[in-house]
């Protein structure tokens, strides 16, 4: 492992993202990993049942 990947690694550990990016996140891992088994899932969907899955938080 190179010294710059390594420097890059040690700063992205020190990142803290709100809860907006964290929701963004969970969002698109959740479009990523089922639109490549299902072409008909959208973002949009994702995005209502994350919300559903979420309220009140």
């Amino acid at each position: 492992m190179t010294n710059e990947l390594k420097e890059l690694i040690e700063r992205a550990r020190q990142i803290e993202m709100s809860p907006a990016e964290l929701g963004e996140q969970r969002r698109s891992f959740a479009y990523g990993n089922t639109q490549i088994e299902n072409e008909l899932i959208t973002r949009e969907m994702i995005a209502s049942l994350d919300k559903k899955l979420h309220q009140g938080e």
